[in-house]
């Protein structure tokens, strides 16, 4: 059996929750980033909360990617680590529900806490989280699957695990068994609070070079140090064979072999960026991995990640999907 992805990331229960920019500040959460928080300060943020409703979801960045490519058809293997309660069992449904295959099968049932993620919605659309990781914090090379590692195109580690000493240990221990297998590498730079705090990680995380990169412009400038989007390009595109660098309402630009491709972005009221990023990275990869080039896979990477910005939660309903689909073919066979 022959896996078009096999992702290693983090297993998080999204609760969502609109609120107005003076709330988040008067919770001191900081705007557009992820932030690590423990117990004690879930307990504090959800005290600001008691008034809102929040929509629950899967979530966990790479879980979010696969969870796109198995809707658009692909086969998806995810390792992660949840604990034994009603949010670890509400997460393991979630991902068969998507038909994506998994380690819980082997692995599930271990103390703790599940993790979870409080994604603080704004007016203006953007994002900012608070996440405990509970029992993904543990993750370690327990969760691996090396038969299908070896088994499949693609090897994509979650660019968060850069925070967790174990996590991290697993996503390079994957790493090595998928370059011994000739599988091709991809990752994400996932967030500017790893780059600034977990830069070691990922840069551990993205070796000698990688297939595949996923980033943001926000990302790539401060990987890089400089606001010069021509200096970032240069630099940036020295880390794997194919960057896309997502620019918001501007596109994507796709860097490799020394040529820069602008893709235009599918115009949306934007209502919550929850899920973008992750979003683009399952949709192109789901085109790359089933004979699509890389300028096609952009295409349908940017029509997605718009579809799911121009509404509230992570991900798209499995219509929305095979409709998103339908239309990405019929351009193409006309």
């Amino acid at each position: 059996m022959t896996y078009d992805i096999y992702a290693i990331g983090n297993a998080l229960v999204d609760s969502e929750y609109e609120v107005s920019d003076t709330q988040l500040q008067a919770m001191g959460v900081e705007k557009r980033r992820m932030t690590l928080i423990d117990v004690e300060r879930r307990t504090e943020l959800l005290s600001h909360l008691t008034h809102v409703t929040p929509r629950r979801s899967g979530g966990g960045s790479a879980g979010n990617t696969v969870v796109a490519l198995a809707q658009l058809g692909g086969r998806a293997f995810y390792s992660c680590r949840v604990a034994d309660d009603e949010l670890g069992a509400f997460y393991a449904q979630d991902l068969a529900a998507n038909r994506v295959e998994t380690n819980l099968t082997r692995t599930q049932g271990t103390p703790g806490v599940t993790g979870s993620c409080m994604v603080l919605i704004t007016p203006d659309a953007e994002r900012s989280m608070s996440t405990f990781l509970g029992a993904t914090a543990e993750l370690d090379v327990a969760a691996l699957h090396e038969p299908a590692i070896a088994q499949a195109k693609i090897y994509y580690m979650e660019g968060y695990l850069a925070a967790s000493p174990t996590g991290l240990q697993a996503a390079l221990q994957g790493r090595k068994i998928a370059e011994a297998n000739g599988v091709g590498l991809a990752t994400t730079l996932s967030d500017v609070s790893m780059i600034q705090f977990c830069r070691e990680g990922l840069t551990a995380i993205i070796g000698q070079r990688l297939d595949y990169l996923f980033c943001n412009e926000e990302e790539a400038q401060a990987w890089c140090g400089t606001q010069d989007l021509q200096a970032v390009y240069g630099q940036i595109s020295q880390l794997a064979g194919t960057v896309c660098l997502t620019r918001g309402s501007l596109g994507c630009v796709v860097l490799e072999g020394g040529q820069q491709t602008t893709v235009p972005a599918i115009s949306v009221k934007a209502l919550d960026t929850n899920g973008a990023g992750d979003m683009f990275a399952g949709a192109f990869l789901y085109a790359v991995t089933h004979g699509h080039s890389h300028l096609e896979a952009a295409t349908l990477a940017n029509q997605a990640a718009a579809e799911v910005v121009a509404q509230h939660g992570n991900r798209l309903s499995q219509d929305k999907m095979n409709a998103l689909k339908a239309r990405f073919e019929q351009k193409l066979a006309s």
